[in-house]
């Protein structure tokens, strides 16, 4: 279980292919401290530690994470959001997340404003995710709270900290992120839909 306030933001190394999975290598300032078989957030997808060198940790994504989220875009010296799993007595600073991407959405817009940004989004309601004003979403892994929301889309805005210290300061009109939709919000519409069935 993560809480989505990134922790660091790590360097794509390199990339190799093996058959339909791509194996990462990523250095970042947790990359020393992290182990074997530890549960780390990439962008907000949840991956395993493989191995770990001096340069940095190696992570493996199957197929299906590839198309489902952005790592299948991914390219060496892109900076992925970095978050070790929330310990279990430790403070939760932003909501529930769980490394499960469930679709992906679409920057439409970047706007400056009085020393912070919004970023508009757009996202495919067909897949049954939905916002609500004020309520919590997870883009590429960081802990957010929506406004403007409406059928499949919504905006954020983004503080000069998060901005800088999170790949947001890189994210331009177009770019794809992974959205986590509120895991109390989706057990809530799902109940409501089974009592309409």
């Amino acid at each position: 279980m993560f809480t989505g306030i990134v922790e660091d933001l790590g360097e794509v190394l390199s990339i190799k292919n093996e058959g339909s999975n791509k194996h990462f290598l990523i250095s970042g300032n947790i990359s020393k401290e992290l182990k074997v078989d530890q549960s780390v957030s990439h962008n907000g997808v949840c991956l395993t530690v493989t191995e770990l060198t001096n340069e940095g940790h190696w992570v493996t994504a199957i197929e299906e994470t590839l198309v489902k989220t952005n790592l299948g875009n991914v390219k060496v010296g892109d900076r992925l959001n970095l978050e070790r799993c929330m310990p279990a007595n430790g403070r939760f600073d932003g909501h529930i997340v769980q490394g499960h991407v469930d679709q992906t959405g679409i920057c439409q817009s970047i706007k400056e404003q009085d020393g912070s940004w919004y970023f508009d989004f757009d996202f495919d309601a067909n897949k049954g995710n939905i916002t609500v004003e004020k309520g919590s979403v997870c883009i590429n892994g960081v802990s957010l709270t929506c406004f403007n929301s409406d059928d499949g889309k919504f905006s954020v805005a983004i503080i000069p900290y998060t901005y800088e210290n999170t790949a947001f300061g890189k994210l331009g009109v177009g770019d794809i992120v992974n959205l986590e939709f509120d895991i109390l919000g989706k057990y809530i519409q799902k109940l409501l839909l089974k009592s309409k069935g």
